[in-house]
């Protein structure tokens, strides 16, 4: 089943008193590159997001993204009220005040707040994680749509390809015809005596140069491959490259070899609709 590397996934996990915002996004790469952004009370939990992305997206270049929003009374910063009492009664031996405006003076001085780092919440990260999962999933299920479409296209280019090679294999006795006569009106224009047997020998020896029976029975094998690969369970997008170039090597060995106009054309049509195959390919996982 072929899947596209391109995917997009975003969920929102509402909390006590905040807001979780997880969006996924990936894009075709040789290998997995993930860029991973979280909120600093997070980022510890790096490496456990970036292990849950490598076992569920495998490939691609993936932008991670958790947003924190805080909806409830929460707050890590403290008064400490100790501290500021004593600035107060300090502040009071200096100055005569108001107490409002003497405390406004006491929380500017040093250690008047406490500010304290949020410790994770097991339960906490474990929705979190939970929800991190369900992203990965939506994800999953945008890059399974996306290849559908390729899977479509992908059958319709290689049903093309086979179309054309049909065709290759139909025109090729008058090829092998029209190359011998061009070889004798050549020979005639000389104008010189040949000894016609040496000559039929000769021309038989040239003619088989031509010859692209295994070509076309190699890239028939190739062509059925390539349609056994895209029917597989697994999404493998570098064999189904590999399978490509093998079918790109046949089509221009016959293009080298073919020395006939018709056959020729047929050869650019096969090789557009292969390089239409292959830009797609690689956003296969």
């Amino acid at each position: 089943m072929i899947q596209s590397m391109t995917g997009y996934g975003k969920s929102v996990l509402q909390l006590p008193n905040k807001k979780i915002s997880i969006e996924i996004k990936s894009l075709n790469s040789k290998n997995l590159d993930s860029y991973v952004r979280t909120p600093s009370i997070y980022r510890e939990k790096e490496l456990g997001i970036r292990k849950l992305i490598a076992s569920n997206l495998e490939r691609g270049k993936i932008d991670f993204s958790l947003f924190l929003e805080i909806t409830g009374e929460e707050t890590s910063t403290q008064l400490n009220k100790p501290v500021v009492k004593k600035y107060i009664e300090q502040l009071k031996t200096v100055v005569d005040g108001d107490e409002i405006e003497l405390l406004k003076m006491a929380v500017k001085m040093p250690d008047a707040l406490n500010t304290e780092r949020d410790e994770i919440d097991d339960d906490e990260w474990k929705n979190i994680e939970d929800e991190i999962i369900i992203t990965l999933k939506k994800i999953q299920e945008y890059r399974a749509e996306e290849g559908m479409a390729l899977e479509k296209d992908f059958r319709a280019r290689i049903q093309n390809i086979d179309s054309l090679l049909k065709q290759v294999i139909a025109i090729d006795p008058e090829r092998i015809i029209a190359v011998r006569e061009r070889l004798r009106k050549g020979v005639s224009e000389l104008k010189e005596k040949v000894d016609e047997n040496r000559f039929e020998q000769e021309l038989i020896y040239y003619i088989e140069k031509f010859d692209i029976t295994e070509e076309k029975v190699r890239l028939q094998n190739h062509l059925e491959y390539f349609t056994k690969s895209i029917n597989s369970k697994d999404s493998n997008g570098k064999k189904l490259g590999f399978i490509s170039q093998e079918i790109g090597r046949e089509v221009n060995t016959i293009g080298s070899k073919a020395n006939y106009a018709p056959m020729q054309k047929l050869v650019v049509q096969m090789k557009d609709e292969l390089e239409k195959i292959k830009e797609q390919l690689l956003n296969v996982l």
